[in-house]
């Protein structure tokens, strides 16, 4: 389109309070504003700015423009955006460490699948967590801390636990459980209290006990047969497909949710969307029969 520059320079200039201040947001002179304009009032045969003291105002006409250059650069900006994010298909989300490296990552390549200019940055996190400034866009918490009700709280699977262990080491202890080892993690140091208070095994309760730091080296213990951990359903159910472990007395809730957290009242763009429709879908498949049943 010709003179493009000049119903820019004009936008600018409508926008603004002043040529001084359109001239300081343009970084030319104000002479060269002021040549655009006439430029443009020039091709277009009409006035666009009249004076009134000091001040400048838009004539009828000029307003009318004022309203169509609005609509165009915004759209414009739409584009650019649009564009931008379509070759920059990335998404910045935190997970909890154990169940991205037992659950999430195996199952990312599906999503990927689906949704082959997609990239999925994860970073590793318990716990609470800032969104937005940080550059993250979504994370994947368990509730079991505080949160923060600016964010918005998406339920993804209810938790289901109970003990797991290799099926050899079931055979060695299923006779006397006052035997087993129980493997207790760091980061949840109450795990086997509670699942003991809510089924009433006491027997486990004369145990002997090995801590980890994580609860990740639980289950990698359970496999090795080290003893017996307190397993969160989504975090096993590969190794119990896979026969690696077994879990002799079922599961139960813990109580407990995993959650997706977003920010609140901000339009998610169409890979959010998408990642977490599918992150929906993914752990609908992780509920135990003992869940399914109720």
């Amino acid at each position: 389109m010709r003179h493009l520059n000049a119903f820019h320079v004009f936008h600018i200039a409508a926008t603004s309070d002043s040529l001084t201040e359109a001239a300081k947001k343009l970084c030319i002179t104000h002479g060269a504003v002021s040549k655009q304009i006439k430029l443009l009032e020039s091709h277009l045969s009409k006035s666009l700015f009249y004076r009134q003291g000091r001040h400048l105002y838009l004539t009828n006409e000029g307003e009318i423009l004022k309203k169509y250059t609005t609509q165009a650069f915004d759209a414009l900006s739409t584009g650019v955006k649009e564009i931008s994010q379509h070759h920059q298909q990335y998404l910045e989300v935190s997970c909890e460490p154990t169940l991205t490296m037992r659950w999430l990552m195996p199952r990312l390549s599906h999503f990927y699948q689906c949704y082959p200019n997609a990239d999925v940055r994860l970073s590793t996190a318990g716990g609470p967590v800032i969104l937005g400034s940080t550059g993250l866009s979504l994370a994947i918490r368990r509730d079991d801390f505080e949160l923060i009700e600016e964010y918005e709280h998406t339920t993804l699977v209810e938790e289901w636990v109970g003990p797991v262990c290799s099926p050899d080491y079931w055979q060695h202890i299923q006779k006397d459980l006052t035997m087993a080892k129980l493997l207790h993690s760091q980061t949840r140091p109450k795990a086997w209290r509670d699942w003991i208070t809510r089924t009433n095994k006491a027997a486990f309760s004369h145990c002997q006990s090995q801590d980890f730091a994580h609860f990740y080296f639980c289950f990698q213990a359970a496999v090795d047969g080290l003893g017996i951990a307190m397993g969160s359903y989504p975090l096993i159910m590969d190794d119990l497909k896979r026969g690696n472990l077994i879990a002799p007395f079922g599961f139960v809730s813990s109580g407990h949710r995993y959650l997706l957290l977003s920010q609140k009242n901000q339009q998610h763009n169409e890979l959010e969307k998408s990642f977490t429709t599918w992150l929906i879908d993914e752990l609908c498949s992780c509920i135990p029969d003992d869940g399914k049943a109720q």
